[in-house]
């Protein structure tokens, strides 16, 4: 086990002026469970992602013994059970804890990493991550004060493809080339090289210093109000082997390609996607089935098997797994909607299966209302269902456009808002 990060008493804070929160975050987790329309929720945490064959195993019987038999991807590669009974708490962590998806009670909310899902297996960015995503979990579950921060603060790990850098994250860790490592706080230009071995300690120093410097009354970076940089030159600070350095050109890439992802030795991995974030009963026992050792899951509601031959594709698919990079699925994503949520105005995941074709251009997620629950970072369409009717947006550079409003065919109105060329738009 890893040491727990230190922070000297004697240091320093830096202020900052922070959103104040009247409430305490209400993030569900695998112990806190969230009373929904169709039942108890439980979001077990999965950091990068990363599930053992004998781990998947245990969430698929705990799915049908407990819940509804179906598991739910979110934009975080976490799982979610849903339609679980009130009194299965006890159940559910006994059996999570079993095969190690709970290491530390205490810190089973704030385990919110995201990690590249392909790093290490196509020969692609500058370093294998999983040494980064293995430390970092040991130190946030090892550091007393990490326990304390949001149920969703983020962390990303990215091997320098672009990946998971834009995904919006509290703190980034970027793989550079030359084998060493970029920091990067909250959505700000505050970026510090440091040595790749020191990755996993900045990164939870960083965090230990956002919980000092807001005193707990904040969530996430962006509530710092202008004060990153700040909180990045403490961090420098405590951490003599980190350096502030100009931002670098950050390539920004795609969700991972799906079906077969070959690696420079001609190993093929597997990459495939769940409608909408959804998987039944049977296309999980697919899934666990077909993997060799283990099982990653993306932040784009995918699944990637390491290693495992193109002979198991027609498997997948033939349970409804979307393997073909063409298909209409693809960029296609939405909350929970009715009948699951109480505050949805329409069943959006059947009205965008209806709505649904082919076409290029931006992604589209479906709201089942203003909240817009697990809606992607960055350009996209952004359809939330109102009372009445549905709007459809684009969001680009960070505005909304052209708004329209209930249109007369909702399939033409989203297909249109994907494929136009928003770059002149005003």
């Amino acid at each position: 086990m890893l040491a727990a990060v230190s922070t000297p008493s004697c240091s320093p804070s830096p202020q900052a002026t922070v959103v104040s929160r009247d409430r305490d975050d209400a993030c569900p987790g695998a112990l806190r469970l969230h009373a929904a329309d169709d039942g108890a929720l439980a979001r077990i945490r999965i950091p990068g992602g990363v599930l053992r064959a004998d781990q998947a195993e245990v969430l698929g019987r705990a799915a049908r013994d407990l819940g509804d038999g179906e598991l739910h991807l979110t934009s975080r590669g976490n799982v979610q059970l849903r339609g679980l009974e009130p009194g299965c708490g006890a159940d559910l962590a006994d059996r999570l804890e079993s095969v190690g998806l709970l290491p530390s009670w205490r810190h089973e909310r704030v385990r919110n990493i995201v990690a590249s899902p392909l790093s290490g297996l196509d020969g692609q960015g500058f370093a294998d991550v999983r040494p980064w995503l293995r430390a970092l979990d040991e130190l946030l579950c090892a550091s007393e004060a990490a326990a304390r921060l949001s149920g969703r603060f983020l962390f990303a790990l990215d091997d320098g493809r672009g990946d998971v850098a834009g995904l919006g994250a509290d703190v980034t860790l970027r793989a550079a080339p030359g084998g060493g490592a970029w920091l990067r706080v909250g959505a700000s230009d505050a970026v510090a090289a440091v040595r790749f071995e020191e990755a996993p300690r900045a990164a939870v120093l960083v965090a230990e210093v956002f919980l000092e410097t807001t005193d707990g009354r904040a969530w996430r970076m962006s509530e710092l109000a202008g004060q990153t940089g700040v909180l990045l030159s403490e961090t420098v600070r405590r951490l003599p082997a980190a350096e502030p350095t100009a931002r670098p050109a950050w390539r920004v890439t795609a969700e991972p390609p799906y079906g077969p992802v070959t690696a420079p030795d001609g190993t093929t991995s597997l990459s495939v996607l769940a409608p909408l974030g959804r998987l039944t009963a049977a296309q999980w026992s697919e899934l666990t089935a077909s993997a060799v050792h283990e099982l990653r899951l993306t932040p784009w509601r995918g699944v990637i098997l390491p290693t495992v031959p193109v002979s198991r594709l027609p498997h997948l698919t033939a349970v409804g797994l979307i393997t073909d990079p063409t298909s209409p699925w693809v960029g296609v994503g939405a909350c929970i909607g009715r009948p699951g949520c109480a505050k949805s105005h329409a069943d959006v995941r059947t009205d965008a299966a209806a709505s649904l074709t082919r076409a290029d251009g931006l992604p589209v997620y479906w709201s089942g209302c203003e909240r817009r629950c697990g809606r992607p970072r960055g350009d996209h369409v952004d359809v939330v269902a109102k009372d009445g009717g549905y709007q459809v947006s684009v969001i680009h550079d960070g505005f909304t456009r052209n708004t329209n409003h209930n249109p007369s065919s909702l399939a033409a109105a989203v297909t249109a808002a994907r494929t136009h060329d928003h770059s002149h738009d005003q």
